[in-house]
């Protein structure tokens, strides 16, 4: 059967996202993978995981999205996902990750983690490795999965974050977050993360103050570690995001002419360099998406 013009430019764009995201190549074949993580919590990396996968899915791509803040995930809150399954299964050997997914608002393929369970903060090494290599299988048939991991330098965080391809690390302007931030590109730089790093400020309160954030830390990483990093981009702060919290619908989806919706979009297309055209689709969705064209 041939191809329409469309579903040849969608193949298309899934394949140049797979090579482009950031300029960086997968470390193993199939999807990307982003780490969204955070030197300190309370940054709201969440609801940025939760929006970029559905701003990326928009544009045509197949995402994944997994819950790696393992302990206390909450990702399937802000998606209203009910999911009979979640990582312990895939942890235990009882399903593969694919078999405890389910696909969510955005279109995205979301795999929930699990909330309360202390054994799940403190994996063994080798509990790890085997949910890294669940992921990439995952990655093999996504354009790319956005693992939404935990906050500080535990050996969960870094471990997910250093498999990565590509790690958005999300600060605010607050001084504990910025110094937090600094913490663990130090340590992701000692453990040698092949990876690009981008530094995205959220909650910021103007542009000028998230382009100041940005400069404080790239001179000191510059300067002591040696090691670029670059502008992921930033987030108003924004009361839209708040009230779509409380109604447990990812903002980007109940407020896209919101401050934090343009703010994301525009993270969208630094991630992506822009290459990644929007995909038309119908109903609400489409209406959502159409407002960035």
């Amino acid at each position: 059967m041939l191809e329409t013009r469309g579903q040849f430019r969608m193949r298309d764009q899934a394949a140049r996202l797979r090579e482009l995201v950031a300029g960086h190549k997968p470390s193993a074949p199939g999807g990307v993978l982003v780490a969204v993580t955070s030197g300190k919590g309370g940054v709201g990396k969440t609801n940025l995981a939760v929006n970029l996968a559905i701003c990326l899915a928009a544009r045509g791509s197949r995402v994944g999205l997994v819950d790696l803040d393992l302990g206390l995930a909450n990702a399937d809150l802000l998606l209203d996902a009910r999911c009979a399954y979640n990582l312990s299964h895939v942890i235990s050997g009882l399903r593969s990750i694919d078999q405890v997914g389910a696909t969510t608002a955005g279109e995205v393929f979301f795999v929930p983690g699990v909330s309360g369970v202390d054994h799940l903060a403190n994996l063994s090494d080798f509990e790890r490795r085997h949910l890294i290599g669940q992921m990439r299988r995952l990655a093999a048939s996504r354009d790319v999965v956005i693992l939404d991991c935990g906050a500080g330098i535990s050996a969960n965080v870094l471990s997910f974050a250093l498999a990565s391809d590509v790690c958005l690390l999300v600060t605010s302007p607050e001084p504990t977050a910025v110094t937090d931030a600094y913490a663990l590109i130090k340590v992701m730089k000692q453990k040698n993360h092949p990876g690009a790093i981008r530094l995205v400020v959220n909650l910021a309160e103007t542009s000028s103050e998230a382009s100041e954030v940005h400069q404080r830390i790239t001179s000191v990483v510059e300067r002591f570690l040696k090691t670029p990093i670059a502008d992921g981009g930033y987030m108003l702060h924004d009361t839209h995001v708040e009230l779509a919290v409380r109604q447990r619908c990812p903002f980007l989806l109940r407020y896209p002419r919101c401050a934090a919706s343009a703010c994301l979009t525009a993270i969208a297309d630094r991630l992506t360099e822009g290459k990644t055209p929007l995909r038309r689709t119908r109903g609400l969705f489409r209406r959502v998406v159409g407002l960035f064209l």
